[in-house]
């Protein structure tokens, strides 16, 4: 089980580290632009987060009902729900995008944006939301491909439009001879052909798959759009809690200075990327459980989840030691000012090591969405933000500024993997999944 784990995850872990790692690589070369450009990206992270949020509830639903209705031997049914969801899901977030430009200025406003700064937020915003819908169109492709156990594939495309931005990043930012680059924008048209690169491979491969069909949509509508609304209703509320604590926590920071605000960015990248084992696993285990669920195999399911959670704990502590001894480095490398550099490293210091309990939390709330609960999962992951550490987060600032928030955030992350890791002992610890397992 550890080795099949082992070869659904790490084609994953590869691709999660370079997409995130692409999204770090865009910063640290927006941090060369100067401490303003980099805030200005800072405050759009969490518009950013709202759109992953969305996709990323429904590409939970996708791997979810295929893999059960393959579970099941429903090959027909599998078709029809794969090409429902590619439909439905890309023109969802193309209406938030639309949605999210039309009133970009007054939320901006609201994170704590300058009203100097507007122009500048914006010139990277428009273009980046062209980015995020093409990012969601990729990303539902990626689903389809797990749900069938294929996860060789969406790593392999996570790898290849990494590797395209980080050679478009610095000839449209900075650019090469006459060719003055395009300075903060150039950073997201970056991503945005990468993403045209990404999608023209994965269509292609598409072709010689028989995953699609035309067939019987409307009736297959109407037949799944409850499970797939309790199913995917929950997930996308459990994915946009982050982006609204995001947002709080950007206010919080804000208030603190535009250093602290771009600090506070690039630590959030780094988080994202030194969490790519975690992301990894909450995209390929997933679809695992779910055809154990369709088939009632509980007794895998126990086992399944105590490899990765072992797994989680084990690696994310490590990573977290190694890189928090090695803060005054990694901001080095990474910031392009003293004053932001001195803030980054209190922030790695603090918080890196804290990701441990954040994995747990991850992927209880991700095994939640594919077993059955996914009520129980939402209320965790709520918890995790409101309860746990947007409290500590505040608090910690309030008392002792920069050091406070990283410390603040380090305990509010430890307090919520508590938390998961007892909710998950008590929901499969019922008679029925506990003599399953026997």
């Amino acid at each position: 089980m550890g080795l099949t784990l082992w070869r659904q995850t790490w084609p994953m872990a590869i691709g999660v580290l370079s997409l995130l790692g692409f999204q770090l690589v865009d910063s640290a070369f927006i941090a060369r632009l100067g401490t303003a450009p980099l805030a200005a990206q800072s405050f759009t992270f969490p518009l950013s987060f709202l759109i992953i949020g969305v996709q990323v509830g429904m590409g939970i639903a996708i791997a979810a009902l295929i893999s059960r209705a393959l579970g099941a031997g429903e090959q027909d049914r599998g078709r029809r729900l794969g090409s429902l969801v590619m439909l439905s899901g890309t023109g969802v977030i193309a209406l938030l995008a639309l949605l999210l430009w039309w009133i970009q200025a007054p939320i901006f406003l609201r994170l704590g944006a300058k009203p100097e700064s507007l122009a500048l937020i914006r010139s990277y915003w428009d273009p980046q939301l062209i980015s995020a819908w093409l990012g969601a169109c990729l990303y539902f492709g990626y689903s389809l491909f797990r749900a069938h156990g294929n996860t060789r594939l969406p790593g392999v495309l996570m790898v290849t439009t990494s590797f395209a931005n980080l050679v478009l990043d610095p000839l449209l930012i900075f650019g090469a001879g006459s060719w003055p680059g395009l300075g903060l924008p150039g950073a997201a048209i970056a991503t945005a052909l990468a993403f045209v690169l990404g999608l023209v491979i994965l269509v292609w491969r598409l072709m010689g798959k028989e995953w699609l069909s035309g067939r019987g949509l409307m009736d297959e509508m109407r037949l799944s759009l409850r499970p797939f609304a309790g199913i995917a209703g929950p997930a996308m509320v459990s994915q946009l809690m982050p982006p609204l604590a995001a947002m709080l926590a950007i206010s919080v920071v804000a208030s603190l200075g535009e250093a602290q605000v771009a600090a506070w960015g690039l630590a959030n990248r780094l988080e994202t990327v030194s969490l790519m084992v975690v992301l990894a696993m909450t995209m390929s285990l997933p679809p695992w459980l779910g055809r154990c669920y369709g088939a009632g195999d509980w007794a895998q399911v126990h086992q399944l989840l105590r490899l990765a959670l072992r797994v989680v704990v084990i690696w994310q502590l490590a990573l977290g030691l190694v890189l928090a001894a090695a803060s005054p480095w990694v901001a080095q490398a990474l910031s392009g000012s003293p004053e932001v550099h001195g803030d980054l490293t209190v922030l790695v210091r603090f918080m890196l090591p804290s990701y441990a309990a954040l994995g747990v939390c991850m992927l209880v709330v991700s095994a939640g969405n594919a077993l059955g609960w996914p009520l129980r999962a939402m209320l965790m992951s709520a918890a995790r933000l409101f309860v746990f550490y947007l409290p500590c987060l505040w608090i910690g600032s309030w008392l002792a500024g920069l050091p406070g928030l990283a410390i603040g955030a380090a305990v509010g992350n430890l307090l919520a993997g508590l938390a998961a890791w007892g909710l998950l002992r008590r929901v499969l610890s019922s008679p029925r999944r506990r003599m399953a397992s026997c």
